[in-house]
């Protein structure tokens, strides 16, 4: 009912839809909230917009879609075999848009995030509690921490850790823009990434040169849902909607995201 009354009362062009849960580790431990609150939810939401005759959705999806890939880097037509809930609960929702499309005519862009990162002068990563590695790292480097935990050393990788790609949120941001306005040629997928992929360790490094702190770590167990490497594949958008990352290299999204937490170590106010 919330839903129709808002598409009732401002009766919009189109929705994006950052919703709702998203976090793997969690998703493997509570499967059937992931169920409820991603894709029920977000079918009620597809269901009301056609009701209401508003067929322009842009999803936040992940590559979590693609579990294990068979090769890297992942493009939009890699196979999708989710290896969590959580991806299976994206994956299950672009099916939903696909016939959406199909019998209602809702055109949508699925777009694939990879690691969102990265913030503004005005925005940046605050989640309580923190699961994000970035934030994580710089809360050592500002004494909130007293090391960072590294899930897993054994991975079939260059050192072991988790690979991983990471993509600016101002990039990110831009990319929903031109997919926004591209929907009226028809719908589409796209991942979204940088097309390079850095382990964990990687990061904790590239975090120490930036902060100039020494950033202590401690090896965990692995975490059950955590494929070893994701890296995308990012052409397709490139080539078709012109996009051009404007942080590309990992040094300038950590650095960006450095910046925000020294001026708000707290995080937003609650």
């Amino acid at each position: 009912a919330t839903i129709d009354g808002v598409l009732e009362e401002h009766r919009p062009k189109a929705v994006m839809h950052f919703a709702a849960r998203s976090q793997v580790g969690e998703s493997m431990r509570e499967p059937f909230r992931y169920v409820g609150d991603n894709v029920t939810s977000g079918l009620n939401l597809i269901e009301s917009m056609v009701a209401h005759d508003v067929k322009r959705f842009i999803l936040s999806s992940t590559a979590a879609l693609f579990g294990e890939p068979a090769k890297i880097p992942i493009g939009e037509d890699e196979r999708i075999i989710p290896g969590s809930p959580y991806g299976e609960s994206k994956h299950i929702l672009e099916r939903v848009l696909h016939w959406a499309d199909r019998i209602h005519g809702m055109r949508y862009a699925a777009l694939r995030y990879f690691n969102a990162a990265g913030a503004t002068e005005a925005r940046g990563e605050h989640h309580d509690p923190e699961t994000h590695l970035i934030p994580l790292v710089l809360q050592v480097a500002l004494g909130q921490r007293d090391h960072i935990t590294v899930f897993g050393n054994d991975y079939p990788t260059r050192d072991g850790t988790c690979i991983r790609d990471y993509i600016h949120v101002v990039d990110l941001a831009q990319a929903h823009i031109l997919a926004l306005a591209a929907l009226d040629d028809g719908s589409r997928v796209y991942n979204l990434g940088n097309g390079q992929g850095f382990s964990v360790m990687e990061v904790i490094e590239t975090a120490r040169k930036v902060t100039k702190h020494p950033i202590p770590h401690q090896i965990g167990a692995r975490r059950p849902g955590d494929p070893a490497a994701l890296t995308a594949d990012s052409r397709r958008i490139q080539q078709e909607l012109g996009w051009d990352p404007e942080f590309p290299k990992l040094r300038s999204i950590i650095d960006s995201a450095w910046r925000w937490h020294r001026a708000h170590p707290q995080g937003y106010p609650q």
